[in-house]
């Protein structure tokens, strides 16, 4: 793809966003083909996404997601690996809150497990792994990502589409950190998501890679070789742990991490 495709593609992405109107798919003629055109488009669509929040030098990042961290979902996609984006601070808010229900296409709930990074993690010649990324979290703590799409059928869109429209984000609700990683069996921590006070799923850290950990290792190692890092204070969220369909407006949906709190978000 060339500059004139790649921001078409980006200025699509941010129509569809701003006039609430989905799309079947990227035109052929500025669809990216596989995932390093994806990683372009999305660089783009996340400079418009910043200039219209106001936060053009780039300020606005305040981290970011790794996302298809399940085998299945993988599979599905066609990926032999999770894919990432920013994290915004537009789009970031500290639970409990309240999102407009028409603010996107979509209102599907992520359970996640995240972290806040308390020193960088800069390229190295030795990949990240779990153990190697461990030192540099300084606080772990329960999120809520609401995935949107600018997609109509964003099953059917392919992982570079995916990819290109900042894989699926939409709202992201993060609850109180807590600095005792030690205390916590990252590989086995359960979450339990109740839709206006009744439970609607339950799910497991282990779904996320085995171990958001491992998560979070391959995202330090993703950026380092798209030429970037992750950087001390920046948040990290790290996959679903388990996913709820279609909240409607007047859902209040709870995230409930256990020892880690419980994340609300209300939909109006």
């Amino acid at each position: 793809m060339d500059a004139v495709q790649i921001n078409r593609a980006a200025d699509l992405l941010l129509r569809a966003r701003h006039e609430r109107q989905a799309m079947a798919a990227l035109p052929d003629t500025c669809r990216p083909r596989d995932e390093a055109e994806a990683y372009q488009v999305q660089d783009r669509f996340v400079d418009r996404l910043l200039a219209d929040h106001g936060a053009k030098d780039g300020s606005g990042i305040i981290g970011y997601k790794a996302g298809c961290t399940n085998v299945t979902a993988q599979r599905q996609l066609g990926l032999s690996s999770p894919f990432a984006g920013p994290l915004l601070a537009a789009l970031a808010q500290i639970s409990p809150t309240e999102i407009p229900a028409d603010a996107g296409f979509m209102r599907m709930i992520e359970a996640e497990i995240g972290f806040r990074l308390g020193r960088d993690l800069p390229a190295t010649s030795t990949p990240y792994d779990a153990a190697s990324v461990r030192p540099a979290l300084a606080a772990v703590f329960g999120a809520i990502e609401v995935v949107d799409s600018r997609y109509e059928d964003w099953t059917t869109a392919g992982a570079p589409q995916l990819i290109a429209d900042n894989v699926c984000m939409g709202f992201w609700v993060y609850g109180p950190e807590s600095a005792d990683l030690d205390s916590l069996d990252l590989a086995n921590h359960g979450v339990q998501v109740r839709r206006n006070g009744v439970e609607a799923e339950k799910g497991n850290s282990a779904n996320v890679l085995g171990n958001p950990l491992n998560s979070a290792a391959w995202l330090a190692n993703h950026l380092c070789a798209r030429g970037t890092s992750l950087k001390a204070g920046q948040l990290i969220t790290t996959g679903t742990m388990i996913a709820v369909n279609n909240a409607q407006q007047g859902d209040v949906v709870e995230a409930d991490f256990g020892t880690l709190g419980v994340v609300t978000v209300s939909f109006t």
